[in-house]
């Protein structure tokens, strides 16, 4: 079961939607020794207490498995999405929760991999953000080290869209941009030097476009490119 469609908007792509691995369950299903053990303990009793101590392991027994699928349908309702807008996580049945972190507001992406955790491809990652959100932890999930790396990838992808560098190819955004002939959210058709009221001015854009630099987004060369390309607007 893939993360609903209709909570992705309309220009936005994802990139990776993900279950928790399945070491999710191993805390779940490690509940099952102690009544593993009462099941051994009762070929000890005789009698009419063995009898009564069936039926209490037996119900027991019963809460457990229920307990099990409970946790199954809840890891079936649970996604961890990354986007080329924003990282979510989201789960639950009928009562639902979450957390969305856009990729303009992440700082810093840490995860922990234990020797038993890498070797079965799990981990825990840990992402900061700008804001009253603070630090957001996620467990469980799948291969954290190359999920770090493609929300890194995404974030500079997005870094590069947002100075109108980029216009990811055969996204209804990309589409719509083109057809409207907008780059950065300034008009061409505009007065020069003005900017649209969606939009930053000229020397704005162009003052993103260094930090970008700075940042080492993109060289030096494309930078006085486009700088070149905004001042010539003026």
């Amino acid at each position: 079961m893939g993360y609903p469609k209709h909570l992705i908007n309309e220009d936005e792509t994802v990139v990776l939607d993900l279950k928790p691995h399945w070491w999710y369950f191993s805390r779940h299903i490690l509940t099952g020794i102690p009544l593993a053990i009462l099941f051994v303990l009762m070929f000890q009793l005789s009698g009419t207490v063995q009898d009564y101590a069936w039926y209490i392991v037996g119900a027991l027994a019963l809460a457990w498995a229920i307990w099990l699928g409970l946790k199954y349908v809840e890891w079936m309702f649970t996604h961890f999405v990354v986007t080329d807008r924003r990282v979510i996580w989201r789960t639950g049945v009928l009562a639902k929760h979450g957390t969305e972190i856009p990729l303009e507001r992440i700082t810093n992406i840490n995860f922990a991999q234990p020797i038993v955790d890498r070797i079965i491809g799990a981990g825990d990652l840990d992402i900061e953000s700008a804001g009253t959100q603070g630090q957001s932890h996620f467990e469980n999930v799948r291969h954290p080290d190359a999920v770090q790396q493609e929300i890194y990838r995404q974030i500079e992808i997005d870094a590069r869209r947002r100075a109108g560098w980029i216009n990811a190819p055969g996204t209804p955004a990309a589409a719509a941009a083109a057809a409207a002939g907008v780059t950065q959210g300034v008009d061409q058709n505009a007065a020069p030097g003005a900017s649209s009221d969606a939009g930053a001015s000229v020397p704005d854009q162009i003052e993103q476009l260094a930090e970008l630099r700075d940042a080492g987004h993109i060289t030096p060369e494309e930078y006085e490119a486009k700088k070149a390309e905004l001042l010539g607007r003026m």
